[in-house]
């Protein structure tokens, strides 16, 4: 299995003006522990690393201070998260049938999730990793600040990364969203505007995305609990 990791956008949410996966997590840049899970993954065997050019040397001092047991590469990234995995399908290895898309920020996804993912992909064009929304949901009006509705609760899933797809189908989705104009802000949504169907893989409850500096103190308190050795 391939993996793509987009990790080319900066860290305004978290008041940074730098990439904000460099940050400190316990110590070690966010991307470290997304690296570190992938690496401990069985079913993944390469890794496209997809970042912008000024970064390139704190990727590299990451990988030295942790060698990974699998191939990394360094893909340069677009302005926006659907350029980058854009350049990140071009930059596959021509022998690459099938790919995992995970974001960078998501640094507590486990190896067994990447491994679940990986083996369900084997029989569906296209998944998601996504877990049940446990809040009651409203749609709003824009101008009003009305509700207008309230959704079926049952019905409604919070969608995680990774996210996995037939490479061929998944490089198609893209050329048609860019001749088009399509602005997205996942993979699976290509997909599901191609008209073709997106499994869903149950998640995991502490695969937050590192978004807010509040994001980093709960990331922190999570790793401490399954890690007591990091405390």
């Amino acid at each position: 299995m391939h993996l793509l990791i987009p990790a080319a956008g900066m860290g305004r949410r978290m008041g940074s003006n730098r990439n904000k996966l460099l940050l400190s997590l316990l110590d070690r840049p966010l991307i470290a522990w997304t690296l570190e899970a992938a690496d401990a993954s069985r079913e993944i065997r390469w890794i496209g690393l997809i970042g912008q050019p000024e970064d390139w040397p704190d990727f590299e001092a990451i990988l030295a201070a942790n060698p990974p047991n699998k191939p990394v590469q360094f893909i340069q990234g677009g302005s926006t998260r659907q350029e980058s995995v854009y350049n990140g399908l071009q930059g596959l290895p021509p022998e690459a049938t099938h790919v995992l898309i995970h974001d960078g920020a998501r640094c507590l996804a486990t190896p067994d999730l990447f491994d679940r993912c990986a083996e369900a992909l084997r029989h569906c064009p296209g998944l998601i990793a996504a877990i049940p929304v446990k809040d009651t949901i409203k749609i709003v009006a824009r101008d009003s600040q009305t509700i207008e509705q309230t959704p079926d609760r049952q019905q409604l899933w919070a969608a995680q990364t990774p996210q996995g797809f037939e490479v061929a189908l998944l490089k198609q989705c893209h050329d048609r969203g860019k001749s088009q104009g399509w602005e997205v802000t996942d993979d699976a949504a290509l997909f599901e505007k191609c008209d073709l169907p997106v499994q869903i893989v149950p998640g995991e409850e502490t695969n937050l995305k590192v978004t807010t500096p509040m994001d980093l103190a709960i990331a922190e308190f999570i790793l401490c609990q399954q890690r007591p050795e990091l405390k």
